[in-house]
């Protein structure tokens, strides 16, 4: 009797040992032992902003001005030649530079013979993203855009036709035009050429857009604080959507003095409304808004957060913000996480 009650004993100590060796087991191979639990938790409002947002994506190339390198190129030459000016002093360049971001720099533009002009000279970074361009939306293509400067008689002032017998005088220029569009030169080849190389002046590759693809580490903590701003709070996004951070609209932010989009459509519900710039590069292409008023990041965030101008026709969207100070240096550093490297181009030995 004592044998067998021994024998029950030793048993129930084995499966005892088995069953604790088992579940030993299973919870190392959850990730959890013992000893230690660790427990992540996601912040579902981060995911839930980070979600909204959207890669660049693949830009789309007119059908009628196909991107080869030599055509590029090409563009790149006239993009620097002071040529394109009346008084052969001016080029794209001097208001679209490399080294400020593809703008100037200036509050507003330094245009023909130095006359001062009313509006900020737009990056050209991204732009190609852009249904209309200028800030009123004037132009309908990057092809149409690139001849307007270039015609006006306040920023280059050059006459097509005169242009077109310049660049006849070169023969590299012959040469070259002969050999990308098989045809000679005309306006409508040389608004082809500078838009195809306008369309390689873009940033894609920067912290936000890391984040993006699944880099938890590429902004920081509070650069995702400030996204989930961007989208809740501040509502930034309800005008800085999409693949290219913005809408494509045209808003009036309080800012008086220029009639803006009224120009173009006759429609008073435009007057002073101006299109949403997209965000990449942020940092390189200060000063900020159509009349370069603001002079850094931080200072636009303050005119939002105290809800813009004062125009009769401010758009109903914007408002004062009531973010904290601290909140507001948490959207400047989402907003910088938005920058990325200027595109880096070398200047071209002129003809």
């Amino acid at each position: 009797m004592r044998k067998w009650w021994l024998l029950i004993v030793v048993m129930v100590l084995v499966f005892t040992l088995a069953a604790c060796q088992s579940s030993e087991k299973t919870s190392e191979e959850d990730g959890i032992t013992n000893s230690s639990v660790t427990v992540v938790e996601k912040d579902e409002e981060l995911e839930n902003a980070k979600a909204m947002f959207q890669p660049l994506g693949e830009l789309v190339i007119p059908t009628d001005n196909e991107m080869t390198e030599e055509k590029i190129e090409l563009g790149k030459q006239l993009y620097f030649d002071s040529r394109l000016s009346g008084d052969n002093k001016q080029s794209c360049m001097s208001c679209h530079s490399p080294g400020a971001g593809y703008g100037d720099g200036l509050k507003t533009f330094s245009g023909f013979q130095g006359h001062v002009g009313s509006r900020n000279s737009p990056t050209i970074i991204n732009a190609a993203y852009y249904k209309e361009y200028f800030w009123d939306g004037r132009a309908g293509s990057l092809e149409e855009q690139a001849l307007g400067p270039i015609q006006s008689e306040v920023e280059m002032n050059q006459d097509l036709i005169e242009l077109v017998e310049e660049l006849n005088a070169v023969p590299q220029y012959v040469e070259d035009f002969q050999s990308v569009f098989e045809d000679k030169i005309s306006a409508e080849n040389i608004a082809k050429a500078i838009a195809a190389f306008e369309r390689t002046l873009t940033i894609s590759d920067t912290a936000f857009d890391r984040y993006l693809a699944g880099d938890d580490d590429a902004i920081s903590a509070d650069a995702k604080e400030g996204m989930k701003l961007f989208v809740g709070k501040a509502s930034c996004i309800t005008c800085h959507a999409g693949p290219a951070l913005s809408d494509g609209l045209y808003h009036n932010l309080g800012a008086e003095g220029d009639e803006g989009r009224l120009a173009v459509t006759d429609d008073e519900a435009d007057l002073g409304a101006f299109r949403t710039p997209q965000l990449r590069g942020l940092e390189h292409t200060a000063p900020y808004m159509h009349d370069g008023s603001l002079a850094t990041i931080e200072d636009v965030v303050d005119y939002y957060n105290e809800g813009g101008g004062t125009h009769t026709n401010k758009s109903a969207l914007i408002k004062e913000l009531n973010l904290t100070e601290k909140e507001s240096k948490q959207l400047v550093e989402f907003l910088k996480s938005m920058s990325g490297d200027s595109p880096v181009v070398e200047a071209p030995t002129i003809y």
